[in-house]
């Protein structure tokens, strides 16, 4: 199959796509060298078995049509794990696909297990097998092989029965409101705009004082905006470990820096070092009393509520097992952690469908109006009288 290499082969491509009911869509792209992915390709496929392969990289290629049909009200976007995808379309015009269609969480609340893979959803819904042999292969190098180009297409063509499966269960159990619920967060903006002033967070695990949180944070956005600046991966400008250390021994000397083990041996007399100091800087700067201490730092879910967290586990599988759906998409261990220490905890297992699904009985649980025995081997939910 050709690659649609101009622009106006592509606004026809979309012209024809855009009278569908939907359109599947995959992206290949590159990032193992720069902070931001670098596309490569991109796949789209109709219920009409129209199917079109489309190359970023050409030159002179405008991909704007591309972009309006992701912007096309009339036409549901489906794609499976589409998180890395969707920053793609959000880099290339500060858009996201709307209505938009993720098969991998429909999976999840049709109770095909946590975190299903493609690969999986192909044998199971579309009774179809995948060549994998080109999966981790230069996608920016030209020309494509054949091989590439087929595996690339198999991305959206099995995709198309996969989400009529799927929307067709999501009927059938009138859970399509949940759905809705969860694309909520994929295509909200906040999700794509990389925010250096909230980099910390990720790293924010193993703080225990406000000053080191304070510390973090200021080196955590240089090197955010380092590696943006610089398009590099962030372990390129400074790794994740040393970034922590830098937090919990704040260095204020160039011999303080070069004593730590994770810093490389010279770096603390580079212009990078000097940077890293003056972010240390700043944080001591920071006024600690409006920082607010990351909840697992605080110990969350700690003392005295092993036991209880355990029983909702318990529970929380007896549920997923009784309804059909995947336990990762109704709680995390952090979810339960917080409800096992306060019944009005601020988590999502307390709102919405999923508070009817298991936040009340996990409430029931903690308050003794529930209990958990085993029948035949199975764990059974019981009121108590």
């Amino acid at each position: 199959m050709d690659l649609i290499d101009t622009t106006s082969a592509l606004a026809d491509a979309c012209t024809r796509l855009a009278a569908q009911p939907f359109v599947t869509v995959d992206t290949e792209f590159m990032r193992e060298t720069t902070y931001y992915p670098k596309l490569c390709l991109i796949q789209m496929a109709g219920p009409d078995g129209a199917a079109v392969l489309v190359d970023p990289l050409a030159p002179k290629i405008d991909l704007k049509p591309f972009v309006d049909l992701m912007a096309d009200e009339g036409v549901v976007k489906v794609f499976h794990s589409a998180r890395q995808d969707l920053e793609i379309i959000w880099m290339l015009g500060e858009i996201l696909p709307h209505p938009f269609f993720d098969t991998q969480v429909a999976a999840m609340v049709c109770g095909y297990g946590d975190s299903v893979s493609y690969e999986q959803l192909v044998n199971d819904v579309a009774k179809a097998k995948i060549d994998k042999s080109s999966r981790f292969t230069d996608w920016s190098r030209r020309p494509l092989s054949d091989a590439q180009l087929a595996y690339a297409l198999s991305d959206v063509t099995h995709l198309v029965k996969i989400y009529e499966v799927l929307a067709g269960q999501l009927v059938e159990t009138d859970r399509g409101a949940w759905l809705d619920e969860e694309m909520g967060v994929l295509t909200s903006p906040e999700t794509y705009r990389a925010d250096p002033a909230q980099a910390w967070r990720r790293l924010s695990g193993r703080m225990r004082k406000p000053r080191e949180i304070a510390v973090l944070m200021e080196v955590a956005a240089w090197r955010e905006r380092e590696a943006q600046t610089r398009n590099v991966p962030r372990g390129r400008i400074l790794k994740d470990e040393a970034v922590i250390d830098v937090a919990t021994s704040a260095p204020r000397s160039v011999e303080a820096l070069g004593r730590l083990r994770s810093i490389p041996a010279g770096f603390e007399r580079s212009r990078t070092g000097a940077e890293i100091l003056a972010a240390v800087e700043r944080g001591f700067a920071r006024d600690t009393g409006d920082i607010a201490m990351p909840e697992r730092s605080r110990g969350r879910g700690g003392g005295g509520n092993g036991a209880l967290v355990e029983l909702l586990k318990v529970l929380l599988k007896a549920v997923c097992e009784t309804e059909g759906v995947a336990p990762k998409i109704i709680a995390t261990v952090d979810d339960l952690e917080a409800l096992a220490e306060d019944d009005e905890a601020d988590v999502p297992v307390l709102h919405g469908w999923r508070r009817g699904l298991f936040g009340e009985k996990a409430l029931a649980l903690k308050s003794g109006r529930l209990a958990l025995s085993i029948e035949r081997g199975r764990v059974v939910v019981r009121d108590v009288a």
